[in-house]
């Protein structure tokens, strides 16, 4: 692999809230998940080498939060750092919150988001019931140990529900090229966040579709990943520029580092798609089974 941290240019940044910008990817507390901590130490250092200032962990992605906590020290006072919770009572969110400050080795998170909004009653009614966890993010931003808010969606109806209910600073959407084209997800969520002021922070730009079945040969190529991501160069220079060239901030890439590594060189030199290119794109999401849809479409 081309070493990129010695290559020009420098990864591009956008405006996530005015004063704070991102690169426009951000690496995900998976790539470090299960390695060795000289490893994850020096996965960090690299990615801040390449010009990466967005870290986004949950306490879901097994052992990330303690790999990423001390290999971003180092860098911690001039990066971003985004943090989750699955939790939606007061009690479990409040507890996890101290567990994951203390595994991050730091006593603030840039975001603090609500953690895998799916379903109306079970996440979005009960994080915001009385007694519910949006109480301690709110909590937490007042006390100055987050400093934005906001909440990562896979579902249409959650994420739009949540908008409503609060005025976050940014959601974290799938934003990915089949998804959007073939399945109507994310056109009119995307156009609601913006006009609502929010920064939109882009996952499963390198999806395909899900795997086609439970003993894929995929599964083991990409053992960090759910589904089935893009693996050839061609497509992946695609799907990225493709979510690029959407109004976001800046994008997640999956977890595999290898998928990590591809989406920073391709982000480096980043131009928008022609004519050409993008006919190109509808074509592979024509081919693709978008992992979610929208049924009432853009």
């Amino acid at each position: 692999m081309n070493d990129l941290t010695a290559k020009a240019p420098v990864l591009p940044r956008r405006t996530y809230r005015p004063g704070v910008e991102l690169s426009v990817v951000g690496l995900g507390g998976i790539v470090v998940a299960d390695m060795p901590q000289e490893e994850a130490n020096a996965t960090v250092a690299r990615a801040v080498a390449a010009g990466v200032n967005y870290f986004d962990v949950a306490p879901t992605y097994g052992n990330a939060e303690e790999r990423l906590g001390p290999a971003l020290a180092p860098f911690r006072k001039d990066c971003f750092l985004a943090g989750k919770t699955e939790k939606r009572t007061a009690a479990e969110a409040r507890a996890a919150l101290e567990t994951t400050l203390k595994r991050l080795q730091t006593d603030r998170l840039d975001l603090y988001q609500l953690h895998a909004l799916t379903d109306l009653a079970k996440d979005v009614d009960a994080a915001f019931a009385k007694g519910g966890a949006m109480e301690v993010l709110i909590e937490a931003r007042r006390q100055g140990r987050a400093r934005f808010l906001g909440f990562s969606a896979h579902s249409i109806e959650a994420a739009e529900a949540a908008m409503e209910r609060f005025d976050f600073d940014s959601i974290l959407l799938p934003v990915n090229f089949a998804m959007w084209l073939r399945g109507g997800f994310g056109p009119r969520t995307v156009a609601r966040a913006k006009a609502k002021g929010m920064a939109v922070l882009a996952l499963k730009a390198l999806a395909r579709q899900r795997y086609r079945a439970p003993d894929d040969p995929l599964r083991k190529r990409w053992p960090k990943c759910w589904y089935e991501p893009l693996g050839e160069p061609r497509a992946q220079e695609l799907g990225v520029r493709f979510t690029l060239d959407r109004p976001v901030t800046a994008l997640v890439p999956p977890g595999n580092p290898e998928l990590f590594w591809r989406a920073v060189e391709i982000a480096r030199e980043h131009r928008p798609l022609s004519a050409e290119e993008s006919a190109e794109a509808q074509a592979m999401a024509n081919e693709a089974d978008p992992i979610f849809r929208d049924s009432r479409g853009a």
